[in-house]
């Protein structure tokens, strides 16, 4: 089959399927997420050269409990009442664990764009596996999770909406960077990034978080200029933390000696290939979330 023809299809494939996994309901997003998670550890543990089954296990129970406890409050509380069979109010404050498990994510996203800029780095300690593995590959998937549902409840236009931006980012950072691109932005990691595409992407990031803002998320007039104001934000964070992300999961693969984490699409690689840039936004955005709830 034509190459082109294989990355076309699998691309398809892949945004319809994870556009009607986040239309359908929030419970078919987790599942999708939790699959994608499993994928992109076993993809992650293959580059570093770690074993694979306990980490897989450990995500999928870390992933699926943090789930219950931040989504499900009710089903939890119920479950831990039936466990103990004590009369008394059981609290969970899931807002507390998130604002831990995003320090610890951030502090090890400075480790890895630290990784990144570091040309003495060219061998990865079991030690640094680990914790690459939490706050790189793990942690970042409930931080997907979690600004999906935005102030309230479950909004798939939030997450679809960054994907967009991520996607738009690429896309021209890419036809720029090819049309006028001259000068590197990082060769020794990306030879074909530019800065002017690096530019570019953002730009029209903007331009897209400004049509998501206005005829996507359709906020009411009182609340517009407000509305776009965030949306140009979170633009500017997909682009310039997307574009890092990208970098660092090139950096990983460089010092592996390999072309793609995987091969799961066919055309396109694997699954950090594809959600590199989102799952190392995915804390910032949410971060930028806690900024505004704390300004009011």
């Amino acid at each position: 089959m034509n190459e082109t023809l294989k990355r076309a299809i699998s691309g398809v494939v892949y945004i319809t399927l994870l556009i009607s996994s986040i239309l359908y309901s929030n419970e078919s997003f987790f599942i999708l997420f939790g699959v994608f998670l499993l994928i992109a550890v076993y993809e992650f543990c293959a580059l570093v050269h770690f074993k694979k089954i306990v980490p897989m296990l450990f995500a999928l129970l870390f992933y699926g409990g943090i789930t219950l406890v931040c989504f499900y409050k009710k089903v939890t509380e119920g479950l831990l009442f039936s466990i103990t069979k004590k009369h008394y109010t059981i609290t969970l404050d899931s807002n507390f664990l998130y604002q831990i498990l995003l320090v610890i994510t951030l502090l090890i996203s400075i480790k890895c764009i630290h990784f990144l800029f570091s040309d003495s780095i060219q061998k990865i300690s079991g030690p640094s596996k680990i914790i690459y593995l939490l706050g790189y590959i793990i942690l970042p998937f409930f931080f997907i999770t979690k600004i999906s549902f935005g102030v309230k409840e479950y909004n798939p236009k939030i997450i679809i909406g960054l994907f967009i931006l991520i996607w738009t980012n690429d896309t021209f950072a890419y036809i720029v960077g090819k049309s006028i691109g001259k000068h590197k932005l990082l060769e020794r990691i990306s030879p074909k990034k530019t800065i002017e595409g690096f530019v570019g992407g953002i730009l029209f990031a903007v331009l897209a978080g400004y049509l998501i803002s206005k005829y996507y998320i359709q906020a009411s007039p009182a609340h517009l200029d407000k509305s776009i104001q965030i949306w140009t934000i979170i633009a500017v964070i997909a682009g310039v933390v997307g574009t890092i992300g990208d970098l660092i999961e090139s950096k990983f693969k460089r010092v592996a000696g390999v072309k793609d984490s995987g091969k799961i699409m066919p055309g396109h690689g694997g699954i950090l290939d594809r959600l590199d840039s989102v799952i190392f936004v995915a804390p910032f955005v949410y971060l930028f979330y806690q900024i505004l709830n704390y300004l009011g």
